[in-house]
């Protein structure tokens, strides 16, 4: 059974994914800005910034967590914190940028 600190953070993990989404939806309506990153990997202007939002919604209200993204820059203190956020901000980036629905916003939570 989970306790009071788990649903606190299963809320805000929920309404962290939700407002990226809408994010997303609303980026893709307009169109998205779209490259290539190492190992020929596509990325668009939406993944950075559902990182950025989801780091700047998560972060402060977990300081204690780490943080890992396919976006962000790894942080070698990551493996020192008691648990470590996991983003990939749009898993499944060459559906959504090619206009196809298969597109989720993972959150996923690594604890020792």
């Amino acid at each position: 059974m989970p306790d009071a600190e788990d649903a606190r953070l299963a809320e805000l993990l929920v309404e962290a994914a939700r407002e990226a989404s809408a994010l997303a939806l609303a980026m893709k309506a307009r169109g998205f800005k779209q490259w290539t990153k190492a190992h020929a990997s596509p990325v668009t202007d939406a993944d950075i910034a559902l990182d950025r939002l989801l780091k700047e919604r998560l972060l402060p209200a977990r300081p204690h967590f780490g943080w890992l993204s396919e976006e962000t820059p790894d942080n070698h203190a990551r493996p020192n914190h008691p648990a470590v956020v996991a983003v990939a901000p749009t898993d499944g980036r060459r559906a959504l940028a090619g206009g196809l629905p298969d597109c989720t916003v993972p959150l996923p939570v690594l604890r020792d």
